[in-house]
């Protein structure tokens, strides 16, 4: 019922009045899932702040992000990057819009399909989600900075596994 260094959380006063309540559930799961939210409300706070502080959103910074890791020329479709952040094409070209008329991102035709057209990085951009992302590192190292390394890869490692489907 209580962490590692003997403090309870309020996960823990959550599961002890379920418990009282309805003692034929076994409520581990929910102590999990109550924690693992906990930790991302936290870790969206630090990372909305981050974010802000560079002038961003979260989804324009996951667009500048998705450019500047695929490496030079930093260029890609549209529908590269909606499938890479997992979004509609839609929500894809507003995010698109907005990066545009910030000078981080620009269009251009694509030559291999004259429908289409290319979302590249600007200078400007690269810039932006250079220290955008520099600072976003730290944020979540800070944010992890409790855990011995250890326990980090321990807690990765079954992360990993909880969204690995089972066969």
């Amino acid at each position: 019922m209580s962490d590692v260094a003997g403090e309870r959380d309020p996960i823990d006063v959550i599961l002890e009045q379920w418990r009282r309540e309805r003692p034929d559930l076994d409520l581990s799961a929910m102590g999990v899932f109550g924690r693992l939210a906990l930790v991302t409300r936290r870790a969206e706070a630090s990372v909305d702040r981050v974010f802000a502080g560079h002038g961003l959103r979260h989804g324009e910074f996951d667009v500048l992000a998705a450019l500047r890791r695929s490496g030079p020329p930093y260029t890609a479709i549209p529908s590269e990057l909606s499938a890479a952040l997992m979004m509609s094409r839609a929500g894809m070209t507003n995010r698109i819009d907005r990066l545009a008329a910030a000078g981080l991102v620009e269009r251009s035709l694509d030559p291999a399909d004259r429908r289409s057209f290319r979302v590249t990085l600007t200078a400007e951009g690269r810039r932006v989600i250079d220290a955008a992302m520099t600072d976003h590192a730290a944020a979540l190292a800070r944010l992890t900075a409790g855990l011995a390394p250890e326990d980090a890869e321990t807690l990765t490692r079954i992360l990993r596994s909880m969204l690995t489907p089972s066969p």
